[in-house]
């Protein structure tokens, strides 16, 4: 399991995208490039509304696009960070078609394959990822797997708690 995680509070997104626009600012993503996203989901029952859902790779356990690379440059850390090794990329993106989540992203401008890290090189400084210190509301959140499981069933508690009719 990764030792991270990113969790987005959806009821409070705005959908300003500007973890969309810093991620690709801090790691010059080519043209169609996204490393994370901030996708509109329309409701219509019961009543119309438009909420925003985050997408990014989930630094999966079992990295399909890890085994797919025949150069090893696709690579999982030992806290479960998934990342390219550029060096060794040799764009032949086997990865992008291995991973169904679609997080290894094509590169025109360099000819390899790019996807988020989590900002590896951030976390390693003790520095949180740039999409989570970007998020204008606060929405996305930084942490273990474990304290993030913890961190939603305390707010589901509190919601359950708020909406429970007075006398209960």
């Amino acid at each position: 399991m990764s030792k991270y995680i990113v969790m987005h509070n959806s009821a409070d997104c705005i959908g300003c995208k500007a973890c969309e626009v810093q991620c690709r600012s801090l790691h010059n993503g080519g043209p169609g490039a996204f490393f994370c996203r901030v996708l509109s989901v329309e409701q219509t029952e019961p009543k119309p509304a438009l909420g925003f859902v985050y997408t990014s790779c989930f630094h999966c356990e079992n990295p399909w696009c890890v085994k797919a690379c025949p150069t090893g440059a696709m690579r999982r850390r030992h806290d479960g960070i998934v990342y390219v090794e550029k060096t060794l990329c040799v764009g032949c993106k086997a990865c992008i078609t291995a991973c169904p989540w679609a997080a290894p992203q094509w590169n025109a401008q360099t000819g390899k394959v790019d996807k988020c890290d989590l900002c590896r090189d951030r976390i390693d400084q003790g520095l949180k990822p740039a999409c989570v210190t970007t998020c204008a509301m606060s929405c996305l959140q930084f942490s273990s797997p474990d304290a993030a499981s913890q961190d939603k069933r305390q707010q589901f508690a509190e919601q359950i708690q708020r909406n429970r009719p007075a006398g209960l």
